[in-house]
């Protein structure tokens, strides 16, 4: 068989999409969740994560919130931790509602002590494929944003009663407001991308300028290209620490 087969250079078929990790499985509070992802071409790279956290001694014995064979689908890139209580969620092109009533059971039960999960209504196109390609935080009370979110959101919040029954209200705000007061703050800085420039905005906004990627408080890592959105944020008091986007784009 071997040698009547037609030559195929690979062992194993390419996983092309593997370094970007943020999707396959997120870190959240102190356990993890392992994903089923939206597309079948990406569904192998969860194996690496199963494997890692059940055989890893650096990591075996780790929560698992999520299990890669669920039946229904959630990104990483949809998952936002704001605080040590709430944790928010897209409802996205590649993140479904059954998948975040699942997780946010998890995630609000009194063994991991969240106490809120805000699942965000974004439009379901590829120009906001996650969640974190219109709004990260960067800073307690700071976040960036792509202006196409900046009215009126629709949100629900889920929430856990005794006996673990979910609850989810329906919300209908400003991102400001809501940001407000569920994460308790006493003002909101919501950095537009590309900041007032609609021109300026889509370009960016392509390049993932709203996409920025904290390591502390007031410090983040950003693409060096988004030139007017990571000037905005060095007015507003943030560290950038920018690197070459083009090898991922390539991607």
């Amino acid at each position: 068989t071997d040698y009547l087969d037609d030559y195929y250079p690979f062992v194993l078929d390419p996983i092309p999409n593997l370094y970007f990790t943020r999707d396959p499985f997120a870190a959240i509070g102190s356990g993890v969740s392992v994903h089923r992802m939206s597309t079948v071409t990406r569904s192998r790279e969860t194996l690496f994560a199963k494997y890692i956290f059940r055989y890893n001694p650096h990591y075996k014995g780790v929560p698992v919130y999520y299990d890669r064979h669920a039946n229904a689908t959630v990104e990483g890139g949809d998952i936002l931790v704001l605080s040590d209580k709430v944790v928010a969620i897209g409802i996205s092109q590649r993140t479904q509602p059954w998948a975040i009533e699942q997780l946010a059971k998890r995630l609000l039960s009194p063994q991991v002590g969240f106490t809120k999960v805000l699942a965000f209504d974004i439009p379901k196109n590829r120009a906001f494929m996650h969640l974190d390609t219109v709004f990260t935080m960067v800073d307690h009370d700071k976040f960036t944003m792509h202006p196409g979110i900046s009215s009126h959101l629709r949100l629900f919040v889920l929430e856990l009663e005794e006996g673990a029954h979910l609850t989810i209200t329906e919300e209908e705000d400003s991102l400001e407001n809501i940001l407000k007061e569920h994460l308790n703050l006493d003002s909101v800085t919501l950095l537009k991308c590309g900041g007032g420039s609609v021109i300026d905005a889509a370009r960016e906004q392509w390049n993932d300028g709203s996409n920025t990627f904290a390591i502390a408080p007031g410090r983040v890592i950003a693409y060096d290209r988004n030139q007017v959105t990571n000037d905005l944020l060095r007015e507003n008091g943030v560290e950038v620490l920018t690197i070459p986007r083009s090898e991922l784009a390539r991607g």
